[in-house]
């Protein structure tokens, strides 16, 4: 009789088989989901745990997703460097819009040796319960290491005089329907290398988004140039802008001097309150734009400039435009990709994470403890109607920090200090103590545009799927929307 010994396979190939076909079977059976690629990097299987995830992912059928390249159906994949590299990423987390995942991925190879296709593992699918305390410690190392590496980018920058950006996308706080919007567009605007018009009130953040576009951008290596136009006497931007020839006026350096396009080449140059600019240099403008080239201030010779510029108004140009204090030609170069940059009191769901921000930044200033705000204190900074948007809240904030007694601000100090700052500061409305009845007429409530507009959306949309019966395909289809932006919006529903 055999011992169980006797029945193992001696020589490593067959060991290697053997182990192999035990652990597809475990990880088959155990897993929360297996993709399968070939050597272009399209998918060719997917188990049936996996299916699963395809609705989130935004495809209704199989067919949808298998046969694909990898990289169109699943975002932030990793297989494309699995099959380059031909080595194994046993342990990482992948999160996309199914969610955040704990994943493996595995070559494989022929009986030659060579990589003929990628083996992909979802181990955990709940990886932030799961894993709760892993994810933990990986973000704060995450964090340690981006702050490293800022601060070792802007020694850097010190040392060659070069000059960056400051922020990311992730520096513009908020997760409202308005602030997820323009975020959006801003990453998309990032991908271009066209023109970009930012719009909106003074203090919405709007120099931000141009860094944060610059640094997702392909010219994030390049240097980053802003120009605030107001700030600048009249008589000395067309010098600031393009520069001067030596000896080009009384007073001129000898050596002549960049203007900040030179100093933006090959980068991005951000031109804040464009609106303001003098009739006199907007042609000058437009040819720069048009021809890529400036001729600096007492030069005969004209040179080449590899620009991308993002400009920003609080003024509303198309009327500039009708009043004829704006050249129509330029607004038209300029309105290549325009984004309305949401003022703050049509994102009044994001003020409490933007005190939070900003109390920490404000801690770290001064020296104090980060604030602790009471729950009045917040409904009462949410009620206001923020007319300087974020750069009023953190003045405030900031202010009723110092005069604070301790490190819980009341809401009595917010209102004297609103009190200060001229008229009366609205109050938060006081929460129901029973549900009210509803009225015979409805009475039209004021609510931010983005919000009206999300559930404007959402019931048209239920509208669709029950006439429909419930068919996402033909509801995309007649709404005229794609099924991942359709499965996006029956997603932010249903939250």
């Amino acid at each position: 009789m055999a011992t169980p010994d006797d029945s193992l396979p001696r020589d490593a190939q067959s060991i290697l088989e053997l182990a192999a076909r035990s652990m597809f079977a475990l990880f088959s059976s155990a897993s929360e989901g297996m993709m399968l690629v070939d050597r272009q990097a399209r998918v060719v299987w997917i188990n049936e745990q996996y299916k699963r995830f395809l609705p989130a992912l935004g495809f209704e059928r199989e067919e949808d997703f298998v046969g694909h390249p990898v990289s169109m159906v699943v975002h932030n994949t990793q297989m494309h460097q699995v099959l380059e590299t031909g080595k194994p990423i046993l342990i990482d987390l992948l999160t996309n819009r199914a969610g955040t995942f704990v994943v493996s991925r595995i070559p494989l190879r022929d009986a030659a040796g060579q990589v003929i296709g990628a083996l992909g593992i979802v181990l955990f699918d709940h990886a932030e319960t799961t894993l709760q305390p892993l994810i933990e410690k990986f973000s704060l190392l995450q964090r340690d290491l981006d702050d490293a590496r800022r601060e070792l980018a802007s020694q850097r920058l010190q040392s060659t005089g070069q000059r960056q950006s400051k922020y990311t996308f992730a520096s513009f706080v908020g997760q409202s329907p308005a602030a997820v919007e323009v975020k959006r567009h801003a990453r998309r605007a990032a991908l271009s290398s066209s023109p970009v018009l930012l719009l909106g009130e003074t203090g919405t953040g709007k120099e931000l988004l141009a860094h944060a576009m610059h640094a997702a951008s392909s010219r994030a290596r390049g240097p980053f140039i802003s120009v605030n136009i107001a700030a600048v006497p009249e008589t000395l931007l067309e010098a600031e802008f393009f520069g001067y020839a030596p000896g080009a006026f009384t007073g001129a350096d000898r050596k002549g001097r960049d203007g900040k396009f030179r100093l933006a080449d090959g980068g991005t140059l951000f031109l804040d309150e464009i609106g303001d600019m003098p009739q006199a240099l907007q042609s000058k403008l437009l040819r720069a734009l048009q021809e890529g080239e400036i001729e600096p201030l007492g030069s005969n010779k004209l040179l080449p400039v590899n620009v991308r510029v993002i400009a920003a108004t609080s003024r509303d140009l198309a009327a500039l435009v009708r009043a004829g204090s704006f050249r129509e030609d330029l607004f038209y170069r300029l309105n290549v990709l325009p984004i309305r940059v949401p003022p703050l009191r049509e994102r009044r769901a994001d003020i409490a994470a933007l005190l939070e921000v900003l109390g920490e930044d404000v801690a770290l200033r001064s020296g104090l403890p980060p604030p602790e705000l009471a729950p009045g204190a917040i409904a009462l900074l949410e009620a206001q109607p923020w007319r300087g948007n974020i750069r009023e809240l953190r003045n405030v904030l900031e202010q009723a920090v110092m005069r604070s007694e301790s490190t819980r601000v009341e809401a009595d100090v917010f209102a004297q200090v609103l009190g200060e700052a001229g008229g009366q500061p609205l109050q938060a409305a006081p929460a129901p103590a029973a549900a009210p009845v509803a009225p015979a007429v409805a009475v039209p409530t004021l609510r931010p545009l983005a919000e009206q507009v999300a559930a404007l959306e959402a019931r048209v949309i239920a509208d669709a799927m029950r006439a429909l019966g419930g068919n996402k395909v033909a509801v995309a289809k007649a709404l005229g929307i794609s099924r991942a932006t359709l499965y996006a919006r029956i997603g932010l529903s249903e939250k």
